[in-house]
């Protein structure tokens, strides 16, 4: 891994798990490391603690409940005048399947909770992010994919928490391709990646689901798509690990793509009402 001195790189959901672990490698890199949360006694906390084993005082926290569009906005203007530029943006940040008996939920939008945090929170905040990305963009999204339902997105019909989370999951993914194609000539790279299965993190125990992968295998392959050189050009690829792969149809579908970014743009309209 190359080193990241002077670089700056926001991570979102960076207080404990994947985010955390990332956190904490990319200060040993000499990273100026920009840590979400949306608990503030957590982030510093988790500031702290990243300074003591690193020895890298260049620790910068910021504070959204992604469950909000407002905060996530607030966030972006935040970000914007702090740093002038943000050499790595990895969207992390999100939630699971849920308890198994969660039911349906929504978002301070009233957006179907998955949707909201896994996919639109990310969604928005990239794109107000978009004039001071200066490398890359590393969505953190998953294997387990399912084809967006237009007709019933906000999962109203028809409702549980592991076709929710897929499906914001691909809607990350979907994003990412678009935003690849978006950022080319500007030589920002996108990547989506599923890091491992299962690992041990409250998500995962939350929905009371066995162990695989530990956060450190995680963290090695999403890791890669930070700070590798070898991957200075690669864009617009989804990675299973450090393995490049296919994501579901869907998000090869031109069609399928524009009329997501268009939903997208309308419920983020509808939410800040502008």
């Amino acid at each position: 891994m190359r080193s990241l001195e002077k670089s700056t790189v926001v991570i979102t959901g960076a207080t404990s798990g994947l985010g955390r672990y990332l956190a904490e490698q990319v200060a040993a890199l000499g990273a100026q490391v920009v840590v979400h949360g949306r608990d503030s006694e957590r982030l510093e906390r988790a500031r702290d603690e990243i300074t003591a084993a690193t020895g890298n005082e260049h620790m910068d926290t910021v504070r959204a409940d992604l469950a909000s569009l407002a905060e996530v906005e607030a966030l972006a203007g935040e970000l914007e005048r702090r740093f002038d530029r943000i050499d790595v943006l990895v969207s992390n940040a999100g939630i699971g399947f849920g308890a198994p008996d969660s039911g349906r939920q929504v978002s301070a939008d009233g957006y179907e909770l998955r949707f909201a945090v896994n996919y639109l929170a990310g969604y928005h905040l990239t794109r107000r992010l978009l004039p001071l990305l200066a490398g890359r963009v590393v969505n953190v999204s998953s294997a387990g994919q399912q084809p967006i339902d237009f007709a019933d997105v906000q999962l109203e019909r028809s409702y549980d928490g592991v076709s929710a989370y897929r499906q914001a999951k691909l809607a990350q993914i979907m994003f990412s391709f678009d935003l690849a194609e978006e950022l080319r000539d500007r030589g920002v790279t996108v990547n989506a990646l599923h890091p491992a299965t299962f690992m041990d993190t409250a998500m995962v125990h939350e929905a009371g689901i066995g162990v695989l992968n530990t956060v450190e295998e995680g963290g090695t392959a999403t890791l890669r798509l930070i700070a590798d050189p070898a991957l200075d050009r690669v864009t617009g690829r989804y990675f299973d690990g450090t393995r490049e792969t296919r994501a579901l149809d869907q998000a090869y579908d031109p069609a399928a793509r524009a009329r997501l970014r268009e939903l997208s743009e309308e419920l983020v309209r509808r939410a800040l009402g502008s």
